[in-house]
């Protein structure tokens, strides 16, 4: 088993300080996960359904 990777002396593990925002078609916050890191401007829905209910001309 590898060692445990060194957290960043500023981050605690408390997700709360993340940043979030609402999803385009429900409302739901999302909050920031690590797989939108390098597009979280771009992120408008919170899941693949409320993307498919988007609206085609929305987007």
């Amino acid at each position: 088993m590898s060692p445990a990777k060194p957290q960043s002396p500023s981050f605690k593990g408390n997700k709360s300080c993340l940043p979030s925002k609402p999803c385009a078609v429900c409302g739901r916050d999302m909050s920031w996960r690590k797989a939108w890191a390098n597009n979280w401007e771009q992120v408008k829905y919170c899941s693949e359904a409320c993307r498919k209910r988007a609206k085609p001309g929305a987007a």
